[in-house]
């Protein structure tokens, strides 16, 4: 695979490499890996609160009004 990048991600990558000893591939890969682990916290996130809202959402209505 090639990674097209701008100036800024270089230097930033550059950056990053130095401070943690490692290479630029490194560092893309364990921000991809990162991201990809988020969006999966936040449906399952989404999910739950969506259940617990249909289960809930009349007392949160009344408490919320309360």
């Amino acid at each position: 695979m090639t990674l097209r990048i701008d100036d800024e991600l270089e230097r930033a990558l550059a950056a990053l490499a130095e401070a943690e000893g490692t290479s630029r591939q490194e560092i893309v890969r364990r921000a991809v890996l990162e991201r990809h682990a988020r969006s999966g916290h936040l449906t399952r996130v989404q999910e739950s609160s969506a259940r617990l809202l249909e289960q809930w959402g009349d007392v949160l209505h009344r408490l919320g009004t309360a």
